[in-house]
C-alpha cells in the first residue's frame, strides 16, 4: 500500500475513534493521554499526520520553494470542529519533525496541544481555504515565479492550451485558465476575505503578490501535484508572455 494511502488510513481510524467518542481532537484527548499516545507520549493520530507534513515539507525546501523558514503546508484533521495540522513557524522547513505541527481551529488560533507549537498567523489562511473551498490540504510555499507572475499579470494569471492544465482538473483546448491574484496584506482576516472573493472554485489555487502561491487539494499529493502544475504554468507564461 502507498505510504500516502497508509497515512491517510491511520488518520481516519485516528479522526473516527476520537469523534465517535465525542472528542474535539484537542484538550485531554490531544494531551498524550491514554490509547491516543504514542510511546513518546505524543498524540498518535498527530503524529501521522506531522509525518506527512513533514516529508512534504522538504520536498518542497529540495526545490528552494521553501527558502528561510518561509512557507507552511496544513492538513484538515476533522470538520465539526474544524481542526487542522499545520507546521510551525520559524523552522527551516527542510529540517521539520513529525512534532513540528500545530493544531490550529478555523480561525487559525492554536489549540491547546501538548507540548506546545507556535502556528505562523497565516494558518487562518489555511483555515479560510480549508471551510471555502473544502479543501483538505493546504501548501503555500514562496516561489520566485509566482511573485514575478504576480507583479506581471495583477488581474490575473491567463493560460489555455497547454497540456498541463490537466493536471489542475482544466481542459487542455478551448478551456482558458485565470490564476488569480490577490494583493498582500498583513490583516489575515483582511486577506483571507479576498482570497474567498476572488478564488475560481475550478481553479485550486491564487497568487499572492509579493508573496507567494497558495494551493489545496483533496489530500497532499492532489495539493502537491497542483502546486508543482501551477509553477510550472507560471514559469511557462513568464518565458513565453
Amino acid at each position: 500500500m502507498p505510504v500516502a494511502t497508509t497515512h491517510r488510513r491511520e488518520l481516519m481510524i485516528w479522526w473516527v475513534s476520537v469523534v465517535s467518542a465525542g472528542g474535539d481532537l484537542v484538550g485531554d484527548d490531544l494531551t498524550g493521554d491514554g490509547d491516543l499516545a504514542d510511546a513518546d507520549g505524543w498524540p498518535a493520530g498527530l503524529r501521522v499526520a506531522g509525518e506527512a507534513l513533514a516529508r512534504e515539507a522538504a520536498r518542497y525546501a529540495s526545490l528552494g520553494w521553501m527558502r528561510a523558514t518561509s512557507g507552511n503546508l496544513s492538513i484538515v484533521l476533522c470538520r465539526a470542529p474544524l481542526r487542522l495540522a499545520v507546521t510551525v513557524s520559524g523552522l527551516d522547513k527542510s529540517e521539520l519533525r513529525a512534532g513540528d505541527v500545530a493544531v490550529v481551529d478555523a480561525a487559525g488560533a492554536a489549540r491547546p496541544v501538548r507540548p506546545a507549537r507556535r502556528p505562523s498567523a497565516e494558518a487562518a489562511l489555511h483555515a479560510r481555504l480549508a471551510e471555502a473551498a473544502g479543501a483538505q490540504a493546504v501548501v503555500h510555499v514562496h516561489t520566485i515565479a509566482s511573485v514575478w507572475a504576480a507583479e506581471r499579470w495583477p488581474g490575473g494569471v491567463e493560460l489555455e492550451g497547454l497540456e498541463m492544465l490537466k493536471a489542475l482538473g482544466r481542459g487542455a483546448d478551448g478551456d482558458r485558465v485565470r490564476i488569480p491574484v490577490v494583493d498582500n496584506s498583513q490583516d489575515m482576516i483582511d486577506l483571507g476575505d479576498r482570497i474567498v472573493a476572488l478564488r475560481d472554485p475550478r481553479t485550486p489555487a491564487i497568487l499572492i503578490a509579493r508573496h507567494g502561491l497558495y494551493a489545496w487539494g483533496d489530500d497532499l499529493g492532489a495539493a502537491r501535484r497542483h502546486t508543482e502544475a501551477v509553477q510550472w504554468l507560471l514559469e511557462w507564461a513568464l518565458a513565453n508572455g
